[in-house]
């Protein structure tokens, strides 16, 4: 969920990757899929629905890293915080998740989040708040 002050887009990847991850960003790598597609697990998404789709990296990646990225949002202040909840799974296979935040004044990307799964093999969540007085991609 993308949250602006009262405003809260939900992407889900149903249908396509949802506004704030365009179409063009998803490196190869990522794949969308959903539990049925025999490609080991997670089985299902967090809610334990196994025909809801996810993002996930294939299998010939796992050697390199893959980077999602979002669209541009506009700089946070009192009224417009930025609120990223998103689940996730790291399975024993894969290394370290990473959320990184660009200012458009720096090219370098600070990272703001990571988790190398002590707890393998299971759905986790994360909800990150983002404060920027600039345009900011994540």
């Amino acid at each position: 969920c993308f949250n602006s002050g009262s405003s809260c887009e939900k992407c889900d990847f149903e249908t396509d990757l949802c506004k704030a991850l365009p179409e063009l960003n998803l490196q190869p790598g990522w794949i969308r899929r959903n539990g049925r597609t025999g490609m080991g697990p997670p089985y299902s998404d967090h809610s334990g629905n196994d025909s809801a789709y996810f993002l996930s990296l294939s299998s010939e990646i796992r050697s390199s890293s893959a980077t999602l990225r979002t669209n541009v949002f506009l700089p946070t202040d009192e009224e417009h915080v930025c609120q990223i909840t998103f689940h996730y799974w790291i399975s024993q296979m894969s290394g370290t998740l990473m959320v990184g935040l660009q200012k458009h004044s720096e090219d370098t990307i600070t990272n703001i989040w990571q988790d190398s799964g002590e707890l393998q093999n299971q759905w986790k969540s994360n909800t990150i708040t983002i404060n920027s007085t600039e345009k900011y991609e994540v």
